[in-house]
C-alpha cells in the first residue's frame, strides 16, 4: 500500500499499534502513555521479513540496515524521545524500507521514503503492500528534497567508497527536519560532533552497536563482518 513518486509528495500512514511499556520514559516526560502495543522483539521480527537490497551497488554503499538494530532505533525514537508516533517521517536513502516501514508500524502520522535506486525503491513499495501500510515512495536523490518533517530516519552510505557521503546525506536531514537520527561508523564520531557544533546543532549518541555486514561484494573477504557503529540523534542547539 502506498504511492511510488518521482517527486517530493507526501501522504498519510495508518496502521495498528502495537506494545512494551517504559514507564521510565514517561517518567522523563517524554512520553504522553507508557503503553506500547507491540514488543521490540516483534517489530524486529516483522522487518526481518523485509528483503535486503536485491542489487546492492558499491558505488552507493548500499547496505540494509539489520532489522533488529531497525526496530532498536524506532523503538527508541519512539517510546524515549517521542519522535515517531503521530509524527511526519521521512527515511532518506530508504532502501527496501525497514526504518520507514517500521515507522508506520509504529504509528507515525505520515512516512515518506526517499531512494536513488528504483530497484530498491520498488521492492520497498511491493513490501508496504504486503504489510498493508501506507508509505510514499519518492524516487530521488537526497540532496534534491525539500519541505518539512518532524523526524528524519537514515542509515546513510558511510562514506567509505564516496568521502563524506554522509555528511550530504545529514546536511539535507537537517534542513528539512526537526530532529534526525542516523547512522555512522564509531570512528567518524569525534569529527561528527565537532561538525554539527559549527552548525549550530547538539549530537546525542542513542545506541552503539556493531553492524552486521554480510558479504555482498567481491571485495568483501568474510561471510560476515561487523562494523563498529553510532547512531545519533540530531537536533538544533537550544
Amino acid at each position: 500500500m502506498g504511492r511510488l513518486y518521482e517527486r517530493n509528495d507526501a501522504g498519510r500512514v495508518a496502521l495498528a499499534q502495537e506494545t512494551l511499556g517504559l514507564a521510565s520514559a514517561a517518567r522523563r516526560g517524554f512520553l504522553a502513555s507508557p503503553m506500547i502495543q507491540i514488543r521490540k522483539r516483534d517489530l524486529a521480527i516483522k522487518l526481518q521479513k523485509i528483503s535486503p537490497h536485491p542489487n546492492p551497488r558499491v558505488g552507493l554503499e548500499q547496505y540494509t540496515v539489520p532489522a533488529n538494530l531497525a526496530s532498536e532505533i524506532l523503538f527508541t525514537a519512539c517510546y524515549t524521545y517521542g519522535d515517531i508516533e503521530g509524527k511526519h517521517v521521512l527515511d532518506l536513502g530508504t532502501g527496501t524500507g525497514r526504518l520507514a516501514i517500521g515507522a508506520a508500524l509504529l504509528k507515525a502520522q505520515e512516512v515518506v521514503g526517499v531512494d536513488i535506486d528504483p530497484i530498491s525503491l520498488a521492492a520497498a513499495a511491493r513490501t508496504s503492500k504486503e504489510f498493508n501500510v501506507h508509505v510514499d515512495w519518492i524516487l530521488a536523490s537526497a540532496e534534491n528534497i525539500t519541505g518539512k518533517f518532524d523526524t528524519v530516519v537514515m542509515n546513510p552510505p558511510f562514506g567509505t567508497k564516496n568521502p563524506h557521503a554522509d555528511l550530504d546525506f545529514l546536511r539535507t536531514g537537517l534542513e528539512v527536519g526537526d530532529v534526525v537520527y542516523s547512522i555512522h561508523k564509531l570512528s567518524t564520531r569525534p569529527f561528527l560532533s565537532k561538525w554539527l557544533q559549527r552548525r549550530g546543532y547538539e549530537m546525542s549518541e542513542v545506541i552503539t552497536t556493531r553492524m552486521e555486514i554480510p558479504h555482498q561484494f567481491k571485495f568483501h573477504r568474510k561471510k560476515i563482518e561487523f562494523v563498529n557503529t553510532s547512531v545519533i540523534r540530531v537536533q538544533k542547539s537550544r
